[in-house]
C-alpha cells in the first residue's frame, strides 16, 4: 500500500510533456492529487471538475485530500502555480530563450514555440485565460489568473527591455494581446495563428523601436 505520509517534495514536470497525461502518478499523495488535478483542470476547466473525480482518480482517502488542499479553490491556486512555473517559464519563455540568441529573436520565438504547441493533439489552450473567463475577475481564482497573466507580461517586459525597445511596458501589453489572440484563434482551429501573429509581432517590434 502506497504511504500518504511523505509529501515533503513534488517531482518536476517536464516541459517536453506538457500538457499531456501522464502515464504513472507520483508515488506521494501531494503530488498524485496535483498531477491528477493539472491533466483535468488544464483540460476542462474548474466548475467541470468535482471533487469525488479528483480523490477517485487521485486513489487518496477523501481525508487525505482535505489533509493536502482544505478546499477545491485550494488545489485550484496550486495547479495556477504548477502551470506557471510548467507551461510560462518552463515551456514558453524557457523554450524561447533557446531558440533565439538575441532578446529580440527571443521574443519572436515564443510564436515559433506557439506555432508547435498550437499543432499538438493534447493543445488545450491557456488556463489562466480560461479559468479566468469561467470564474470572472472578481472571483479569486480570477484573480490569480490575472495576476499570472501579469507575469507572463513581465517576461516579455523584460525581454523588451533587453532589445532596447521604446515604452516596454507598454509594448509588453501589446504583444500579450496577440500572444492571447493567437490562443484564442488556435482553439478555433486556425492552424496558421501563430504565424500570423509573429508576422504583426515584427510589426510592433519596428513600431517601438527608437
Amino acid at each position: 500500500m502506497i504511504s500518504d505520509a511523505d509529501h515533503t517534495a513534488e517531482p518536476a514536470l517536464s516541459p517536453a510533456d506538457l500538457p499531456a497525461e501522464a502515464a504513472v502518478l507520483p508515488a506521494d499523495s501531494r503530488s498524485r492529487i496535483l498531477a491528477v488535478a493539472y491533466e483535468l483542470f488544464s483540460r476542462r476547466g474548474v466548475r467541470d471538475v468535482g471533487v469525488n473525480e479528483l480523490i477517485e482518480r487521485s486513489g487518496v482517502a477523501k481525508a487525505t485530500f482535505y489533509r493536502h488542499f482544505p478546499s477545491k479553490d485550494a488545489l485550484v491556486l496550486a495547479f495556477l502555480e504548477q502551470r506557471d512555473q510548467v507551461w510560462t517559464v518552463d515551456a514558453i519563455v524557457g523554450q524561447a530563450k533557446l531558440r533565439g540568441t538575441t532578446p529580440t529573436e527571443q521574443l519572436l520565438a515564443i510564436f515559433d514555440v506557439f506555432g508547435d504547441w498550437f499543432l499538438r493533439d493534447d493543445f488545450e489552450a491557456c488556463s489562466f485565460i480560461n479559468i479566468l473567463l469561467e470564474m470572472g475577475p472578481a472571483h479569486p481564482l480570477g484573480q490569480a489568473s490575472i495576476d499570472y497573466l501579469a507575469r507572463i507580461r513581465g517576461h516579455v517586459q523584460a525581454l523588451a527591455e533587453q532589445a532596447g525597445l521604446d515604452r516596454p511596458e507598454d509594448f509588453a501589453r501589446s504583444w500579450h494581446i496577440l500572444m492571447k489572440g493567437s490562443i484564442v484563434s488556435a482553439t478555433e482551429g486556425d492552424t496558421q495563428a501563430a504565424k500570423r501573429a509573429q508576422q504583426m509581432a515584427g510589426w510592433l517590434i519596428e513600431h517601438h523601436r527608437s
